[in-house]
């Protein structure tokens, strides 16, 4: 005889979420018990429609008793329980029938499917739950939060015995950004485990929950505290010991505490040596301490390792994509594109909706300054059948401020006739301001202007169509359109910093141009005019040097830095330079450089030695170069690119500047003495 089978379940508000799920068990269970906890929405409505019968509870902040209360209402042989964002997937009908019809197991632990991130765009990670057991009058569950019941199945009936459901998975949604942040589940959390912690200091397990949901709340100091404190003497078979050890290391790391961290993945290594997460947080914190040949051992690992059970919960990505994408940034460290455009490309393999690699890879493929080569290739790697993948690339390219290539997907979309810029847009439309943007970038001022002219002062974009009208005028030399704009923009509420900067564009070019002058001597020049700059400016400046120098007008860009403030200069010295230096002006940059590092002991960076060590190389003055690299080195002995071009100064040069360099390349740097 067929036994019966009760859905139990506990709601409130659940009308978004609850039709799918009970669609989910049509025809698997006998009977539905919901427990309503005081809906004010159409719950109970969509609850009766499926046949279930309803029981109020008033809600006391205890799970467990409103689970108790849908238990004494069943009538069936065996319980299954389930929450509202939640959704049963069978293998077939017959499946819970076969689960059920023997005289063991007490209860079956199953497979659910957690999905995190946005809905559409998310990833998944799977774990193992109690949900399905046998009925009985003295199983209850126990715990206010993160209630249990299969230990309370243990301790009434010790000879039960439990088993992992085969056929059957449980899909999870509670953990989607919109659902966690409708539900406010990280405070509630919270504040019913510490009371619960308070009734039962000793409870293993509740402190578990405790930790992981101090972690959610990026209290990860406190949440290694306490976790560690749970693992201590566990049971080495407790089913949840990996997912415990693996937040251990989590939240370490998150916490700074890498040297600990490391220490808790390498021992729970030994207890499941098969844990890709283990392996792949153990290479990330390698290269938090920039033990990079650890690093790549462990990556490597983790990528190697087998399918994981799903006691392991293991995160999405651990044996592929994030791992390889890991392993392309340590290639980069090492200065070997072409080992991590592989890793890249490898990672897109496994996830091709990981925009980070494909962003890595358009950067490697320099599309600012070889547009063409950069558009070759992509076309190559990826298959662009249609406008709207077009589109994607558009964007991305956008992003990285390769302005004619994404102009050149834009066109190709509009050509396939179905790009959303394809035809006239409603004004205020974001995405014609960024294709404004791109036809400025192109010389093609006209059009960004018609297009920029359609934005009416009351859209929010109107500021930014309005500081884009006077960069073209600007390009065009029509000054008197300049500075109207720019009057235009005062009325509608221009800050002041942002005044400052536009105004620069409005004085004559050639005044600022740069000089070479001994590098203790300020190489810009500049007059009693100059102006300060909070962080906005430095925003807006940075944005339209980097456009000028793509446009290929470093002397206009020179001009703007002109009227900065010495101070400013210092202090954003360094990013100003390597924008020239981007875009192949290496001269320009070579003066920033110098002010920047005569500024003074909080000037005197490394990376910034490094790229004027990059200037001298590139411009065959090689014991400079050598100079820098080993002044760079000095500074921070732990960049293994700073290593890498001193001895290519070797390898590739036969004159004996220094002393030999030390023979490690992949574990900790030592400092090379400064000359």
């Amino acid at each position: 005889m067929e036994k019966r089978i009760s859905l139990c379940m506990v709601v409130k508000d659940e009308s978004k979420y609850l039709g799918r799920c009970l669609r989910s068990v049509q025809g698997s269970v006998h009977e539905i018990i919901v427990v309503d906890t005081g809906s004010t929405d159409a719950t109970r409505e969509i609850a009766e429609a499926f046949g279930a019968r309803i029981k109020s509870f008033p809600w006391n902040d205890d799970f467990s008793a409103a689970r108790n209360a849908s238990l004494e209402a069943a009538s069936g042989d065996w319980i299954l329980f389930l929450d509202a964002d939640e959704e049963l997937c069978l293998a077939g009908e017959h499946v819970l029938p076969g689960l059920t019809a023997g005289a063991e197991p007490e209860g079956y632990f199953i497979k659910i499917v957690n999905h995190l991130g946005s809905e559409g765009r998310g990833e998944t990670c799977p774990d193992l739950v109690f949900r399905l057991f046998r009925r009985g009058s003295d199983y209850r569950f126990r715990g206010a939060i993160h209630e249990q019941i299969a230990d309370v199945i243990l301790e009434r009936n010790p000879q039960a015995k439990f088993q992992v459901a085969e056929g059957i998975e449980i899909a999870h949604y509670g953990y989607l950004d919109e659902r966690v942040k409708e539900k406010n589940k990280k405070k509630r959390n919270l504040v019913l485990i510490e009371r619960e912690l308070r009734r039962a200091e000793d409870d293993r397990l509740l402190r578990y929950h405790y930790g992981v949901e101090l972690f959610r709340a990026e209290r990860y100091a406190e949440a290694a505290q306490e976790l560690t404190r749970a693992a201590a003497g566990i049971d080495p078979n407790s089913i949840y010991l990996p997912k415990l050890l693996r937040y251990v290391v989590m939240s370490r790391q998150n916490a700074g505490q890498f040297e600990q961290a490391l220490e808790a993945a390498v021992l729970g290594l030994r207890f499941f040596p098969d844990y890709a997460d283990l392996y792949y947080y153990a290479g990330l914190i390698s290269l938090d301490l920039k033990s990079y040949g650890s690093a790549q051992d462990f990556l490597e690992k983790a990528s190697s390792m087998p399918s994981q059970p799903p006691q392991y919960a293991s995160f999405p990505g651990v044996r592929g994509f994030r791992c390889f994408y890991h392993l392309a940034v340590l290639a980069e460290t090492f200065l070997d594109e072409e080992s991590a455009l592989k890793y890249y490309l490898a990672a897109l393999q496994d996830n091709s909706a990981f925009t980070p690699a494909l962003e890595s890879i358009l950067r490697i493929l320099r599309p600012q300054q070889e547009p063409g080569y950069a558009k070759a290739c992509l076309d190559k790697i990826f298959l662009l059948e249609d406008a709207q993948a077009r589109q994607k690339m558009a964007e991305l390219c956008f992003r990285q401020n390769a302005y004619h290539l994404a102009l050149l997907y834009w066109e190709e979309a509009d050509a396939l006739g179905e790009s959303t810029t394809a035809h006239p847009a409603p004004a205020g439309n974001e995405l014609w301001l960024r294709r404004a943007i791109c036809l400025i970038q192109d010389e093609r001022y006209l059009e960004a202007l018609k297009i920029l002219a359609v934005f009416p002062p009351e859209n929010s974009l109107y500021p930014l169509a309005k500081v884009n009208m006077l960069f073209a005028f600007r390009l065009l030399g029509k000054m008197r359109r300049v500075r109207s704009t720019l009057a235009e923009l005062r009325l509608a509420g221009l800050t002041e910093d942002s005044a400052k900067v536009l105004n620069l564009l409005s004085l004559p070019e050639g005044e600022g141009n740069f000089s070479p002058r001994p590098a203790a001597n300020r190489n810009i020049a500049v007059d009693s005019d100059t102006i300060p700059l909070d962080s906005d400016g430095v925003a807006l400046l940075s944005q339209i040097l980097s456009r000028l120098l793509a446009l290929n007008r470093p002397n206009l860009a020179a001009s703007l830095l002109a009227g900065v403030e010495p101070s400013t200069l210092a202090r954003q010295g360094l990013n100003f330079a390597q924008m020239f230096l981007a875009y192949g002006f290496r001269i320009k940059a070579e003066y920033l450089l110098r002010d920047y590092l005569a500024g003074g002991p909080e000037g005197a960076n490394a990376e910034a030695h490094f790229l004027l060590g990059e200037i001298y190389r590139e411009t065959d003055r090689f014991a400079e170069a050598e100079g820098s690299y080993r002044r760079a080195l000095a500074k921070d002995p732990s960049q293994p690119k700073y290593w890498l071009r001193l001895e290519s100064l070797y390898t590739g040069h036969t004159a004996d500047w220094g002393a030999p360099l030390p023979a490690e390349r992949t574990g900790h740097f030592s400092p090379i003495p400064e000359n």
